[in-house]
This record gives structure tokens, sequence and C-alpha cells, in this order.
């Protein structure tokens, strides 16, 4: 079973041409087929979703959220979600991008740090009237944009999904979408869940995104301390111990299952330098990645 849902493996699935899976995408959502309802998985783009008309529930992460005519929908590729259709079908928009579309700006700046794509953000938002109609504007200029044979239209694109994120910012965020969990236990389940998000490691091209409590925290948009003292109350683990042990169960994992270089899985794990992977794999382990690898597989 797969881990992610990939763009093609997405496209596949909504019945659309392959030859047009890019680095971004955008569709009426009435060309995507009919379906009831979609699995519960992540993705590994991202997809800002305008919907003019819809009766369902996605189910985000820790949350449902009732949704009941128009909605701005942002999903971020390290959160599983689904849909499920109430009654009628759905209609608007949405548009699909990779990591490798976005911009060292989009990146550093305005998206990596948006409430509208964090972990414990907002990923549903009930525009106006007006804004629908703004927006539903823009989502045409973009359609009509990726047919174009313009040179630059990428950057033109990038452009107008500013414009939608910076709309969408404007926009008070409803109440009421999470579950009633106190915060520690949110936050935990948050934690745990963006941790996870990470494994397993697909290749030797992929790395952990967030490799320590500080990266950890800034994501879920907390104090470090604070991130801590949640994690110790509710799990009797701190942040670092809970990234060490799923750390090394991947690196175990890799080091049985796979034919990778030693320094390469450290790499992956957040290990520039192989001497370093080796100190701390020992002295979480007793044993070093090498002999790890030579020690026969016990079977109990």
């Amino acid at each position: 079973m797969k881990s992610k849902e990939s763009l093609t493996d997405f496209l596949q699935r909504v019945g659309k041409n392959l030859s047009e899976a890019g680095q971004f995408n955008v569709f009426p959502i009435q060309q995507v087929g009919n379906s009831v309802s979609s699995p519960h998985s992540r993705r590994d783009f991202y997809k800002i979703s305008l919907i003019t008309d819809a009766h369902g529930i996605l189910s985000h992460a820790d949350r449902s959220i009732l949704i009941h005519g128009p909605a701005l929908v942002f999903s971020n590729p390290m959160i599983p979600y689904s849909w499920e259709r109430l009654s009628g079908s759905e209609e608007g928009y949405f548009c699909l991008f990779t990591e490798d579309f976005i911009d060292s700006h989009l990146k550093d700046g305005g998206l990596s740090r948006s409430p509208l794509f964090r972990v414990g953000g907002n990923p549903v938002l009930f525009p106006d009237e007006a804004v629908i109609d703004l927006l539903k504007t823009i989502y045409i200029r973009m359609e009509r944009e990726i047919q174009s044979d313009y040179a630059n239209k990428y950057d033109l694109l990038r452009s107008y999904m500013q414009i939608v994120m910076h709309e969408s910012l404007k926009i008070d965020p409803p109440n009421g979408l999470y579950r009633p969990v106190t915060s520690a236990e949110r936050i935990s389940a948050l934690f745990l869940e963006l941790l996870e998000a990470q494994f397993p490691i697909p290749s030797q091209r992929h790395s952990m995104r967030f490799k320590n409590a500080n990266e950890f925290a800034t994501q879920l948009a907390i104090h470090t301390n604070h991130l801590n003292k949640v994690l110790k109350e509710a799990t009797g683990k701190t942040t670092s111990e809970h990234i060490a042990d799923r750390m090394i169960k991947e690196a175990k994992s890799l080091l049985r299952n796979s034919d990778w270089p030693i320094s390469a899985i450290g790499y992956c794990l957040g290990f520039e330098h192989g001497a370093n992977f080796n100190i701390f794999f020992k002295k979480q382990t007793g044993t070093s990645p090498r002999q790890f690898r030579k020690e026969p597989v016990s079977i109990s």
C-alpha cells in the first residue's frame, strides 16, 4: 500500500490525461469525475480548492469540517484528508502544485509560514460572495494561462497563487473546527502525525523535512519549550526523544531492508557527515550501523 498519493496517481484516479501531469495544474472540479468520496490519505502535492458549491464533510487531520456552499480548502502534503459528499455535486476549481514548483520566495516566506498550510492552521475558509467572484476570476485566468505558450507563464501562475493566498489571509477563520479535546492533546496529536508523516523515506533523494524540536515547534506555531512540556506530560517523552526513537526505527528498517550505503541512510535522516550518524546510532542502540546490518535477523 502506498504511503502517499502522487500527483500522477491523483490525475489517474480522477480520469485526467497523464500527459497533463506537471509541477502545476489547474482544473474545474466538474472535469475530474463525480465520485461521492475520496480516500483518506496523504498526497505528495499541495492543493488549493475554490469550491463554489458543495455539501459534504472534509476530514482533515484531527477534525471533521462541514462544507455546505462556497469554501476555500488548503491541503498540505503532510496532512491526510478525505471528502465525503452528503448531497448534490461539487462545483468550482482547484490547483495542484508540487514542492518543485514553489520558488524560494514562496517557500521561505508566504507559504511555509502561512496558517493556510501549516499543521494546526485553518485549512478551510468561508469567503463572502465578493471574494468568491474575485477568486473565481483568478482561477479562470490560471486555467487559461496554463494552456498558453507564454514563456514565463509559471512565474505568472505563482503570482496568481500569491493573490489567492493573500486574499485568503484577509478572511476571518471560522470557529469550532477542532474536536473537543484539550490543547495539550491536540498539540501532541499534531506533532506525532507530523513526525510520522516523514516516513517511510522512499528513496535516497529524500530526507527528513523537520529534524529537531525547534523545526517542529516552528511548524506548529508554538514555542519549543511549550512543545517539550506538552509532550512530556502527555507521553512521558520529550520532543527530541520522540524524534530520536522514530529516526532509529527508520534507520534499522533501512539497514535491514535496503542496500543503501550507510552514509546515504544517515544523510536522509539529517546527518551531513557519516561519522555523526554512526555516533548517534551507537548511542541509541549500543552498536554501530555497520555491525547492526551484519547481525542476523532474529525471529521470535
